[in-house]
């Protein structure tokens, strides 16, 4: 007689609740309506600070157990401090933990044990764009690569499973690959 038991990954995501909260907002879809904010306010140059806290989300507003912050800045290189990365580089870090909580996310649902995981991510920007020299090169980045190195107790082709589902699903992957609506106005 052989005796099975069922071997459970632990990489500290709590797929039970996601998949319990995915069926919850099946059957109230206005639940899944949610709006993440940031106010950012100059520092000095070309440095600013983003205070994060609080988010409209299943029908209500939250405020988080603390205020979160992200500064930013640009290199000596443009005659700048150089005190916080720059928000390109805050765009690529997004993308990262994105799709590095993604392939957490769907490696606990599929019961793969993460050992490792690093994302490199690169993006390529020609400044003459933002530099308004041409008026053909695109402020942003013309190309972003993101290279995963994956230690996992599982097969390569089902680590390759594991990141192109996280991409699939990643929210800043979709805004880097699709059109967003994006309104500026002046209080």
């Amino acid at each position: 007689m052989t005796i099975q038991t069922e071997i459970k990954a632990s990489n500290g995501v709590n797929t039970e609740a996601l998949m319990g909260a995915r069926e919850a907002f099946a059957q109230a879809p206005e639940a899944a309506a949610f709006t993440f904010r940031s106010t950012c306010s100059w520092v000095t140059g070309t440095q600013s600070r983003n205070d994060i806290n609080g988010f409209f989300g299943l029908g209500q507003e939250h405020t988080r157990h603390e205020n979160f912050t992200i500064s930013s800045d640009h290199p000596t290189v443009f005659a700048a401090a150089d005190t916080a990365p720059t928000p390109p580089e805050i765009v690529l870090s997004a993308l990262a933990s994105c799709l590095t909580g993604g392939v957490a996310s769907v490696a606990q649902h599929r019961g793969i044990q993460l050992n490792s995981v690093k994302a490199h991510v690169a993006g390529d920007v020609d400044v003459r764009g933002i530099l308004g020299m041409d008026p053909d090169i695109r402020n942003g980045f013309g190309s972003v690569r993101v290279r995963f190195e994956i230690d996992a107790d599982a097969s390569e082709d089902d680590i390759r499973a594991l990141v192109a589902q996280s991409q699939k699903r990643s929210a800043v992957f979709d805004l880097l690959t699709n059109p967003t609506n994006v309104h500026v106005d002046l209080a």
